[in-house]
C-alpha cells in the first residue's frame, strides 16, 4: 500500500461541508472545478487526494474572513486530507505546494488553518535535518547544562564593523554563550559582512585563547544561494562556530541548501511569522510549520518568548517549543533548540524553565542586557544567575541577595 502523507486543518465553510472537503481535496490533487473525462474512478483512487476524517465542530453566523458569497450560517469543522507519496515525491517545496497551496483562497473557505502534518518514513528518510541540534549546540558552546545565554547585538542597525566587535568584546568579558546578529543585519555598505566577521571572530578567538571556551556568534547570511555559501565559508575560516538565516526570506530551497554546504550550526529566524500565523482563522499552527525547516535543516528555532513584546500569548510559545524539541518521527530523532527572545530578561527564566520542564534552548536577552546599570558583563552575569535560581527552584529575592549583579538588575527588569 502506497504510504500517504496527511495533514490536519481547522476548516470553516458556508458550503455544505463535505462538498467543501471534497473540493479541497480535489483542488489539490487530481480534481478542477468541472468533471474531465481523463478523471477516471481508477486514476482518482491512484492518485486523489482523500478526506480522512471531517468533524463538525459549531456553526457561527458571520465569516472569519471576507466572502464573495453570504451563507445562512458558516460551519466549523476538523479536517484531515492524505495524499499519496507518488504525488509529488519526498520534495519539500512540493509538499508546502501541495498542503499549503490553492486551499486558502478557495469560495467555499471561509476559514482554514493547518494544524498538523504527518510524513511518512519515506519522506523523512529523505531530508538530513539539523546536523547539530541541542547536543552539537552544547558541544561547540561549551555549554553542558542550563539555557545558552544569549543576546542580539543592539542597535540592530547602524554600528559599523568596529562597533559592532566592541559590543562583542564587553559581551564575552561577561562569558557570553550565544550572540546574534539582527534579522536586519546582513551585508550593508555599513557594516559589510567580510569584515565584521573578521573584527567579531578576531574578538572572540582572544578570548577564547584565554578562557577555553568560545562564545557562539551566529551571522546573519540570508542572501541568494551563492552569496550564502559564500558568507558561511567566510565565517567558517574566521573559526566561527554558527551562521544564521531568515527562513521566510530564503525559502525551503534555499535553506536545504544552505545545509547541504554547511559545516556549522544554523540558526534559524522566523522574521515574517506574524502573517502566517496571527489570524486564528487562517495560515499555520507553529508545530507542523516548524517541521518543514527541520527536515530541511535548521539547528536552532525561534518561539518567541513568554511575557514578550508581540501578541503571542505564553501558551502558544511553549507550545512552539515542545515541538521543535520533539523528535519528528523514530525515523528523525534529532532535535532542534528553542530560541527564546522578544522583550526577555531573567525575569522570564522561572516561568520558561517550569513550563517546558528543561533548560535545553537559547534565551536571548537585548535590553534585557544591554541595558543593565553596572554594564554589559553585568547584565550577562544577572541572566545566567537569574537561569541558576530558576533550576535550583530559588527566588529571584533571595538569590540577588547574594549577587550584586542580578541585585542591580531587579531594579531595571520590569
Amino acid at each position: 500500500m502506497s504510504e500517504r502523507i496527511r495533514a490536519s486543518y481547522w476548516l470553516e465553510t458556508g458550503d455544505d461541508p463535505q462538498r467543501a472537503a471534497d473540493t479541497i481535496a480535489g483542488e489539490q490533487s487530481s480534481g478542477t472545478f468541472v468533471a474531465l473525462a481523463m478523471e477516471t474512478p481508477a486514476l482518482k483512487a491512484r492518485s486523489g487526494a482523500r478526506v480522512e476524517r471531517l468533524e463538525v465542530l459549531e456553526r457561527v453566523r458571520e465569516p472569519s474572513l471576507p466572502t464573495p458569497v453570504r451563507a445562512p450560517h458558516y460551519t466549523r469543522c476538523l479536517l484531515e486530507l492524505s495524499w499519496p507519496i507518488e504525488n509529488f515525491g519526498a520534495s519539500l517545496p512540493m509538499l508546502m505546494a501541495t498542503v499549503a497551496g490553492n486551499l486558502f483562497e478557495l469560495r467555499a473557505v471561509t476559514g482554514l488553518r493547518i494544524l498538523d502534518l504527518h510524513l511518512p518514513p519515506a519522506f523523512m528518510a529523505a531530508y538530513p535535518g539539523p546536523a547539530f541540534g541541542v547536543a552539537g549546540t552544547r558541544r561547540l558552546a561549551g555549554v553542558a547544562r542550563g539555557p545558552l545565554v544569549g543576546t542580539i547585538i543592539k542597535p540592530s542597525v547602524g554600528l559599523d564593523a568596529r562597533q559592532t566587535a566592541e559590543q562583542v568584546a564587553a559581551l564575552v568579558e561577561g562569558s557570553i554563550d550565544f550572540i546574534k546578529d539582527d534579522e536586519l543585519q546582513a551585508d550593508g555598505p555599513h557594516c559589510p559582512f567580510e569584515e565584521r566577521v573578521k573584527r567579531v571572530m578576531a574578538v572572540v578567538n582572544r578570548a577564547a585563547d584565554r578562557s577555553g571556551r568560545k562564545a557562539m556568534v551566529a551571522f546573519n547570511l540570508t542572501g541568494d544561494l551563492d552569496q550564502m555559501r559564500r558568507r558561511h565559508d567566510i565565517v567558517l575560516a574566521a573559526g566561527g562556530t554558527c551562521v544564521m538565516a531568515c527562513l521566510n526570506a530564503i525559502g525551503l530551497v534555499g535553506l536545504h541548501e544552505l545545509r547541504r554546504h554547511a559545516q556549522l550550526p544554523i540558526h534559524a529566524h522566523r522574521a515574517g511569522w506574524g502573517h502566517l500565523n496571527r489570524s486564528p482563522a487562517l495560515g499555520w499552527d507553529y508545530a507542523p510549520w516548524q517541521k518543514l525547516w527541520r527536515l530541511a535543516g535548521a539547528d536552532h528555532m525561534h518561539v518567541n518568548g513568554l511575557a514578550n513584546k508581540f501578541s503571542e500569548p505564553d501558551d502558544s510559545v511553549i507550545a512552539a517549543a515542545r515541538a521543535v524539541l520533539a523528535p519528528l518521527s523514530p525515523e528523525a530523532p534529532m532535535t532542534a533548540m528553542p530560541v527564546f527572545s522578544s522583550g526577555q530578561t531573567g525575569l522570564q527564566a522561572a516561568g520558561t524553565h517550569a513550563a517546558l520542564g528543561c533548560a535545553d534552548l537559547i534565551h536571548t536577552a537585548g535590553g534585557g542586557i544591554f541595558g543593565h546599570p553596572l554594564g554589559v558583563a553585568a547584565g550577562v552575569t544577572a541572566m545566567r544567575e537569574a537561569w541558576e535560581a530558576a533550576m535550583a527552584g530559588e527566588p529571584l529575592a533571595a538569590r540577588a541577595e547574594r549577587s550584586q549583579a542580578l541585585r542591580a538588575a531587579l531594579g531595571f527588569w520590569k
